[in-house]
């Protein structure tokens, strides 16, 4: 059998296009990639200098009006029986508002991505209503909706369901707020989410339970988290449409900020700002223990991955 010449002419290499650029044309004469933006350096100064004068300075004044305080007025400031009341009103108020956003929030946000139904555009568009919407506005509908006469309150306070002027009124405001962020964070991942393995679970033997569990959960789980921290950080502060169905009685439904307002009428400053860091400290450790778990989240799904 003749042996097979190993001198075969190779084809030639293809052309690129006549016109077509050259790829050493978008490298410099260094050699280093060609970027639009500029250098790290002037990027990072640029971003130190925005946040310290949008962020630093002003949190920075917080805390200097306050350490004009001594330590007993400070720590009697802060924690009289009022104040105390309007912590656990607004800080629960929230963490309750955001879990419930969690869960509805992420339903809605499903329900807008894996099912096409009439009407579909404008519930999504009704969704960032909260974001448009003014939160003084907000604050009068949800009151007139939920008051003894409005259309919900004549019905709920028959049954012993009173929402107006009570805390539930301040968790229903803080709800309606909240769920866009929600929403609007959990969306792109779902639709960037692989439905191939979702199909694969169920093809082998995975009941829609477990499917959701071990394959869709995991997979949102960090942006259920990014939206949780985001929706509790806008209720924290929220003042427009709280204070209108509170009914601000103290020790009863009056909110954090409300009182820091009150304080501010009497001129009372330090006072302000002393509360205000203290609700600035709390939301800060909450958010970074949030972005902890998230981070942690995360890496525990990369290793899955892998």
């Amino acid at each position: 059998m003749p042996a097979v010449s190993s001198s075969l002419p190779l084809s030639p290499p293809i052309a690129p296009p006549i016109g077509s650029p050259s790829p050493e044309k978008h490298l410099p004469a260094s050699g280093k990639p060609f970027r639009v933006m500029p250098g790290f350096r002037l990027t990072l100064g640029f971003t130190l200098f925005y946040l310290s004068l949008i962020v630093l300075v002003p949190l920075s004044a917080v805390f200097l009006k306050t350490f004009t305080m001594r330590w007993p007025a400070f720590v009697a400031a802060v924690t009289s029986d009022r104040v105390m009341a309007s912590y656990r009103l607004t800080f629960g108020a929230a963490l309750i508002a955001a879990i419930l956003n969690v869960v509805f929030g992420g339903i809605v946000a499903w329900v807008l991505v894996r099912y096409r139904f009439p009407g579909k555009k404008i519930i999504d568009a009704l969704v960032d209503l909260p974001f448009a919407l003014p939160t003084a506005v907000a604050g009068i509908a949800l009151t007139a909706l939920y008051s003894s006469h409005g259309w919900l309150g004549r019905t709920l306070e028959p049954m012993g369901i009173k929402v107006a002027f009570t805390p539930l009124g301040v968790v229903v405001a803080l709800t309606f707020i909240g769920l866009p962020f929600v929403v609007r964070t959990v969306q792109p991942v779902l639709e960037d989410a692989e439905r191939e393995l979702e199909e694969a679970a169920a093809s082998l033997g995975a009941t829609r339970l477990q499917t959701f569990i071990r394959v869709v959960f995991p997979a949102i789980l960090p942006a259920l988290l990014t939206g949780f921290a985001l929706a509790f950080a806008r209720a924290t502060g929220e003042y427009g449409s709280v204070i209108f169905i509170a009914g601000n009685m103290p020790m009863v439904s009056e909110i954090t900020p409300l009182f820091i307002i009150t304080k501010l009428e009497q001129f009372d400053y330090a006072g302000a700002t002393a509360i205000a860091v203290v609700m600035l400290t709390v939301s800060f450790l909450l958010l970074l223990s949030i972005n902890l778990l998230q981070a942690w989240s995360r890496k525990r799904g990369r290793g899955n991955n892998q």
